[in-house]
């Protein structure tokens, strides 16, 4: 509303100076729509005002003739054609004429829904900016679902709208309602609508098992029908302007938490439009009892992707690598990945099992896998001694198993071995070996003490490699006639 006083000079600039309305609105700082209202309020017919003449003015009766033959021709091209006949004003200004004389289609008029209790769910998503999370930032969704009947709203946020995580989703609003709406209504989203043609519908098979194994019955708006969901899209504005604003949370389960709150706490304490004495928990609590009973198995709802494991023992999923034990490389195996959880398996065989990561880049691992793959390569390069030893000195095989019994170290007893190896070569080793088997003795310390014995006391002779730099490589050596020597050895 506007002054009184306001309103009393609208109408003397009117009737008074004879101003047009869009110059009245500007004068006084106001939209012209109000100027229109005061003057119909003052009994003035709009119809009747003056306006000043148009270039345009010859023309009207050709371009209304011209729109109700095409209502849909473009403004375009009618200014070509009226320029053909003489019109001198400029296309911009053509534009806002034609919008004065374009048949205008009626507003339609919609029939109220009303549905029973139990009867119906209408089910959507909301986009709310991004989420800052270790490694990078999320897209934050909402899905919401209002049963139509007491206007309960159930919230969830995500930072996904995979296919698992919208099965999910569900299951939490069900157990969230106590049971489950007999129609779920949705817009023509792809996880659910896979193609349509008309009123003919190919949903999304793995929907549909979803909403077999709970006895509902999915449905799809009409195209371009908005209106017959409305409740839900009232319902994410009403999020919008009523949970959101002035909001903060540490993280995407602090802000559920707060969600949770919110529904039971706000949403639910509105009053019911069916009827202004109750509130909206009210109504749903007398809705529950009419809800199907959730089924008594639940259904997996985790995104289901098969993974490739090259020589690194590592699955890549959604951008991350989330370890596997290293007997798993060079196959393939299923990654199960919930919102909080990734597992793999190999057949039916969970090998591994992860927290689940939301950003991007980063490596994920068990200790125990670590652990695995370095015991696997410590044994790797024992047993490959063991084979060197076993061949050089092929008594070694009963002084180990003598070594095993006595409880020995066995790899402390293969590493002194191959180095005695190294130093006093393969018949000094084997001959000790079995001189100790003979005496009893059954580690490598007396094996090396026989050997220290057997060899003299100047140290064997070893072999020098020189630096590659001083190495002769492609000498060639000219022999000398055996002529030149003595033959007796002495002088010539």
């Amino acid at each position: 509303m506007i002054p009184r006083d306001l309103e009393n000079r609208i109408v003397r600039l009117h009737y008074v100076e004879h101003w047009r309305i869009t110059t009245i609105a500007r004068a006084v700082g106001v939209h012209h729509g109000t100027v229109r209202r005061v003057l119909r309020s003052r009994g003035v017919e709009l119809g009747e005002l003056t306006r000043r003449p148009s270039i345009a003015d010859p023309y009207r009766a050709f371009i209304e003739e011209t729109l109700k033959q095409y209502p849909k021709l473009p403004a375009s091209r009618l200014y070509e054609m009226i320029k053909e006949r003489g019109y001198p004003g400029a296309a911009d200004h053509f534009r806002s004429i034609v919008a004065q004389h374009r048949p205008r289609k009626s507003a339609e008029a919609y029939v109220r829904r009303t549905t029973l209790p139990g009867e119906e769910g209408q089910v959507d998503w909301g986009h709310f900016g991004t989420l800052e999370v270790p490694g990078g930032r999320r897209s934050l969704y909402a899905f919401v679902v209002v049963l139509s009947h007491s206007r309960h709203v159930f919230l969830r946020f995500f930072l996904d709208m995979k296919m698992g995580t919208f099965l999910h989703a569900h299951a939490l609003a069900f157990a969230d309602f106590g049971g489950v709406p007999r129609v779920l209504l949705y817009d023509n989203l792809k996880s659910v609508v896979l193609d349509r043609q008309g009123d003919i519908i190919r949903f999304n098979p793995q929907l549909m098992d979803f909403a077999t194994h709970h006895h509902c019955v999915p449905r799809a708006c009409s195209v371009a029908r908005g209106n017959e969901k409305g409740r839900v899209e009232r319902g994410i504005r009403y999020i919008r302007s009523s949970f959101i604003p002035a909001r903060s949370w540490a993280g995407l389960d602090d802000l559920n938490e707060q969600a949770g709150r919110w529904c039971a706490e706000v949403a639910d304490r509105r009053r019911w439009v069916e009827d202004r004495t109750l509130s909206v928990g009210e109504a749903f609590d007398e809705e529950r009892p009419r809800l199907l009973p959730l089924p008594e198995a639940p259904y997996a709802t985790e995104d289901r992707l098969s993974v490739s494991i090259g020589k690194v023992p590592y699955a890549r999923f959604d951008g991350n690598d989330y370890s596997v034990p290293h007997d798993r490389v060079c196959r393939r195996l299923t990654a199960l990945a919930s919102p909080t959880r990734v597992r793999l398996l190999d057949g039916a065989e969970v090998v591994a099992e992860h927290g689940r990561r939301w950003g991007r880049g980063q490596t994920i691992e068990d200790p125990a896998h670590l652990d695995g793959l370095v015991e696997a390569k410590r044994t790797a390069r024992r047993h490959k001694g063991l084979d060197r030893l076993a061949e050089s000195v092929p008594s070694c095989r009963a002084l180990l198993h003598a070594a095993a019994e006595y409880g020995h170290n066995l790899g402390a007893v293969v590493g002194a071995l191959l180095r005695l190896l190294d130093h006093y070569g393969a018949d000094v080793v084997e001959a000790a070996v079995v001189e100790a088997l003979a005496a009893g003795v059954a580690h490598a310390a007396g094996v090396r003490q026989i050997v220290e014995q057997r060899v003299t006391a100047e140290p064997p002779t070893l072999g020098v490699r020189l630096p590659e730099a001083l190495q002769a490589k492609d000498v060639v050596v000219r022999p000398h006639s055996l002529g030149d020597y003595d033959p007796a050895g002495g002088a010539p």
